[in-house]
Parts: C-alpha cells; sequence; structure tokens
C-alpha cells in the first residue's frame, strides 16, 4: 500500500502536471471506486464542469480542490489509493486498460485516469457546504501528521502511556500519527535502534524521541527519492520510486545488516510482516 511518502510524491505530481485541468467529462468503469452517498451519478454531476486546483496530503488521503473558470470553490476530489491505485497523465488517444476505473477527461486525447489492480482505492466528492472530515469519516480519525508541531516525544508519551501493544503496531495505527505503513516503521525502529516488539508504554521519553526524529528522517529520504516501489507503485509519469534500493531492514531478512553484519530477522507483529536487526535493536 502506498504510504506517506508515496502518497505525497503523487500530490506532487498532480499539482505540477495538472495545473488548472478542466474536466469537461467524467467515465466512472467501476461502481466500487466511488465511495460517497449518490454513487457515480452523483460524483460525475457535481465534479464535471470544475477545474483541478491545489492538491493537499492527509495522511494517505489526496484532497484536491475544485473551481469555477472565475476560481470560485466547487468543493473537493478525496483519493485513497489503498492497495495499487495510481493515476496516469494520457496525453493522446489510447484505450484504456482492464484497471482503469475512472476516467477525467478534458479534451479529445487528454485525460487523468485513475488505474487500479486491486480495485480497493476509492474516490469521494465533498461540496462547499460540508468539510471533508464530515464526508469522508477516515480522516476524522488520523493523528497528527509527522511533519508536524504536534507530533513529538511528549504527544508519544501520553499517547502511549496505557498502550501496552508493540511500537510497531502504535505506528501502524492512523491514529498515533497519519501516513506511515510497513516500510516507513520498520526502517524508523530500526533507525532508531528499538526493538519492534517492545511494549509502547516501556519507551522512555529519550527512545521516543528517537522515533520521532528517525521517522522525519526516514520520510524525507523517501519523499527526495519519489517514494519506493516494490511491486506496483507508480507517479503519474509511470517513474518507479528508488527508495527501496536504499531501506535498511525492509525485505532484507536473511541479508547481513549494513551496520553491524548481523542476520536480518523477519516475523509477524501485529499480523504484518516485521524485519529488525536482532543486534542493533535489542
Amino acid at each position: 500500500m502506498p504510504e506517506l511518502p508515496e502518497v505525497e510524491t503523487v500530490r506532487k505530481g498532480l499539482e505540477k502536471l495538472l495545473n488548472n485541468f478542466y474536466i469537461k467529462k467524467i467515465e466512472v468503469l467501476k461502481e466500487r471506486s466511488i465511495a460517497n452517498i449518490g454513487g457515480s451519478a452523483y460524483f460525475i454531476k457535481n465534479i464535471k464542469n470544475s477545474f483541478l486546483g491545489n492538491w493537499e496530503r492527509r495522511g494517505k488521503y489526496l484532497i484536491g480542490a475544485l473551481h469555477t473558470k472565475e476560481k470560485n470553490s466547487k468543493g473537493f476530489l478525496v483519493v485513497h489509493l489503498r492497495m495499487t491505485g495510481q493515476f496516469k497523465l494520457i496525453e493522446k488517444q489510447i484505450l484504456p486498460c482492464k484497471h482503469t476505473r475512472v476516467r477525467f477527461i478534458e479534451k479529445e486525447g487528454k485525460e487523468l485516469r485513475f488505474i487500479d489492480i486491486r480495485n480497493f482505492g476509492q474516490m469521494w466528492y465533498v461540496p462547499t457546504s460540508k468539510s471533508v472530515p464530515e464526508v469522508v469519516s477516515g480522516i476524522k480519525r488520523l493523528g497528527p501528521e509527522p511533519f508536524s508541531a504536534d507530533f513529538n516525544s511528549s504527544y508519544l508519551k501520553e499517547y502511549l502511556k496505557k498502550k501496552t501493544r508493540s511500537i510497531k503496531s502504535a505506528l501502524l495505527d492512523q491514529e498515533t500519527v497519519a501516513g506511515v505503513g510497513n516500510i516507513y516503521a520498520d526502517e524508523t525502529l530500526f533507525d532508531a535502534g528499538i526493538n519492534p516488539k517492545t511494549k509502547s508504554n516501556n519507551l522512555n521519553i529519550s527512545e521516543l524521541k528517537k522515533i520521532c526524529n528517525s521517522l522525519v528522517k526516514i520520510l524525507n529520504i523517501s519523499i527526495g527519492e519519489g517514494g519506493t516501489t516494490f511491486s506496483d507503485f507508480r507517479d503519474l509519469e509511470g517513474i518507479n520510486g528508488n527508495y527501496g534500493g536504499q531501506a535498511l531492514v525492509y525485505r532484507r531478512s536473511g541479508k547481513s545488516c549494513k551496520k553491524c553484519g548481523e542476520k536480518i530477522l523477519r516475523e509477524k507483529i501485529c499480523g504484518r510482516s516485521t524485519h529488525w536487526c536482532p543486534n542493533c535493536q535489542k
């Protein structure tokens, strides 16, 4: 599943390549891709004949501003990529592939396609009369952004003080911190030198500070590399993310630790494959 760096990479691409993209027509090829009440009919009616403006990211959600020619707001287009969702900008007339779920057409030959192999991705239209969290309930449950002032060791200490689950499980919980998934939880805990099985409420303020600093560091590195591609992720221009080649523990089980030479272990924690070095993360 695309995590914060991958979603941020897509956000940057949407903003860069779709400057005032005019949505003349929409084709919904898979009804389940549209999540809001009213389905595709409501979605199409309210979004067509709009211009796409600025894009924001909240956790793993993409939020695109819609406006009229006169720059009056028309609400928002919200997207969650889920497991395999990706956008592709089409500059010439080609038939859509079998995994194309939604087409935003500007003019003949130019369109934005939402392609989703597993078909778990979702989209919402949010009218100007409502806030985004009112329509997209998942956003209401998100914790602070890793880059925000609200995410710090004091916050984590207070939030985790009664949590006995593992720190790996806590980092994967979007209510703890928004946007983190399996790749960056593993990489963060390795960088911080914290065993992923450690109970959350057993961590002291110094260890929590290391986790905060490591998470921001790892996410910044990955964003600079365009995210990670291990299977399906691509940006709008079809380019793979490059962080995967720099991963220190993720998907490196059985290989030597790049810091100490010990073999990287892999074990299921909270139902997710977890990678760590038993020497560096005691």
